[in-house]
């Protein structure tokens, strides 16, 4: 059987593979804080007996889009945003420090403060952060929480913890499985003053809809080639096979 039909398949298999990376980062387009993901194809020779006159296709995914999503009000006191650069220190479920763009805060009946995806908020000193019960909180652009506790006067605010917040090296970071972006070397980014929190907003997912359904159509235009292709080689290589008989 002719190799090329081995290329075309694989060429199939790639494209499927990119087209789930896409479709990925198209479910996200809602997502608070979601960071997009980058695909490419690369040509790669194929190598084996004799001069390697083949090429196939191989999807790789070369980093991920750290740039911002727009800010959007919702005027919901536990909902924060990061204003410019920089990440929310949070506890991945491996127990390892990471860090996300998600602001969607919550506390639980414990009085864990936690974001959307049930993650713990960490403070400065790398401790989740517990909140007690309270009448108000509020965030500071630095992080720190101030508090009104319960049945407490409203001007006697009392300061109860601050949120860690990081801006490593863009080329130190990388995205997780678990969707959260982590430091490729072992560690911890230190605390950043610089950078700002706001309150009462989230940041919306940095995926650009449109794009993503144009490369979605793309991709399966590809697919549907790739599939054309295989049937072209089963179709020679048959026609082949007819002739040795003959012959």
């Amino acid at each position: 059987m002719d190799r090329s039909l081995y290329l075309v398949m694989n060429g199939a298999k790639q494209t499927l593979l990119a087209q789930t990376a896409n479709a990925n980062n198209l479910a996200n387009g809602q997502t608070t804080g979601f960071k997009s993901d980058f695909e490419q194809f690369r040509s790669m020779p194929a190598f084996g007996p004799g001069y390697p006159s083949r090429v196939y296709a191989m999807n790789e995914r070369p980093g991920t889009d750290f740039s911002t999503g727009a800010l959007q009000t919702t005027g919901r006191d536990l909902d924060v945003a990061i204003d410019g650069k920089g990440w929310i220190a949070v506890k991945a479920k491996d127990g390892t420090e990471a860090y996300t763009r998600a602001g969607d805060l919550n506390v639980t009946p414990e009085g864990l403060l936690q974001n959307g995806a049930g993650l713990a908020v960490l403070s400065d000193t790398g401790n989740p952060i517990v909140i007690p019960p309270v009448r108000k909180l509020a965030f500071g652009g630095d992080g720190t929480i101030s508090m009104i506790p319960q049945g407490a006067n409203p001007a006697g605010a009392v300061i109860l913890d601050r949120v860690k917040l990081v801006n490593p090296d863009p080329k130190t970071l990388e995205k997780g499985a678990d969707g959260l972006i982590h430091l490729k070397q072992a560690g911890v980014s230190p605390a950043d003053a610089n950078v700002k929190l706001v309150q009462g907003s989230l940041e919306s997912s940095n995926v650009n809809i449109m794009a993503a359904l144009v490369d979605m159509i793309d991709l399966a235009r590809n697919y549907e080639m790739q599939v054309n292709a295989m049937k072209s080689a089963d179709t020679n290589a048959a026609a082949t096979s007819n002739l040795m008989q003959l012959a």
